[in-house]
């Protein structure tokens, strides 16, 4: 929209070039550890003001409650706000095709299309990772998921089992070590992999990437 209130109707989104997806990594980058720290305050925030959920669609039951935790918990003059299922235009394929959404993302107020994602699961054991792990090299390694990010989250919702054993079999069947992860805090099973992610020929998509493991304990909070 421009400056006069002129909304602009375009064929598709200017190019993303070299550039510009130079200027959407460095800020992401700076962001990163605030992000990361909101999605914490807001699951805080969640268990204060939420203890039912619908299983029937649990996924996304907790995940829209968990966008308005979220949001009360983003400052004001934040330059970015957060969104359930926002849609990624840069990697859909040719209409009638849909493009990806996400369960959760950052998105910058100057330009929706930086996007930070979280992608939420449902894990009714620390063992079944088939769909978590699906998203990771399927979706993140391949670009398709946060093309312009040099990183993005898993957030699992963990119905039963011990969190720590959880992060073991993630990192053991990706078969990549943890990483350094940013902001840290020993309470909280939080950790980060490191990936080498396979960029389509003629992009300019930042590699390595960065996939943060959140770990949301849901296991005392009822379900309808």
């Amino acid at each position: 929209m421009t400056t006069e209130g002129t909304f602009i109707w375009a064929s598709r989104m200017p190019s993303a070039d070299g550039a510009f997806i130079d200027l959407a990594t460095r800020w992401i980058g700076d962001s990163e550890p605030d992000f990361v720290t909101h999605i914490w305050a807001g699951f805080e925030r969640l268990k204060q003001i939420a203890t039912a959920f619908d299983k029937r669609d649990l996924e996304r039951s907790i995940t829209q409650l968990l966008e308005a935790a979220i949001d009360d918990v983003v400052p004001g003059e934040a330059p970015y706000y957060v969104q359930h299922g926002p849609y990624e235009r840069e990697t859909m394929l040719s209409p009638p095709a849909q493009p990806p959404a996400y369960d959760l993302a950052f998105v910058l107020r100057g330009d929706p299309r930086v996007m930070w994602p979280a992608e939420a699961k449902v894990l009714t054991s620390t063992g079944a990772l088939a769909d978590y792990l699906a998203d990771v090299r399927e979706q993140y390694l391949t670009c398709r998921y946060a093309p312009f990010s040099p990183s993005g989250a898993m957030v699992s919702y963990l119905l039963k089992g011990d969190a720590d054993e959880l992060l073991e079999n993630i990192t053991r069947r990706l078969a990549v070590d943890f990483s350094e992860t940013t902001p840290v805090d020993p309470r909280r099973p939080h950790r980060s992999t490191v990936h080498e992610r396979v960029v389509p020929a003629g992009k300019f998509y930042p590699t390595p990437f960065r996939c943060h493991h959140i770990v949301l304990g849901f296991h005392g909070l009822g379900r309808h």
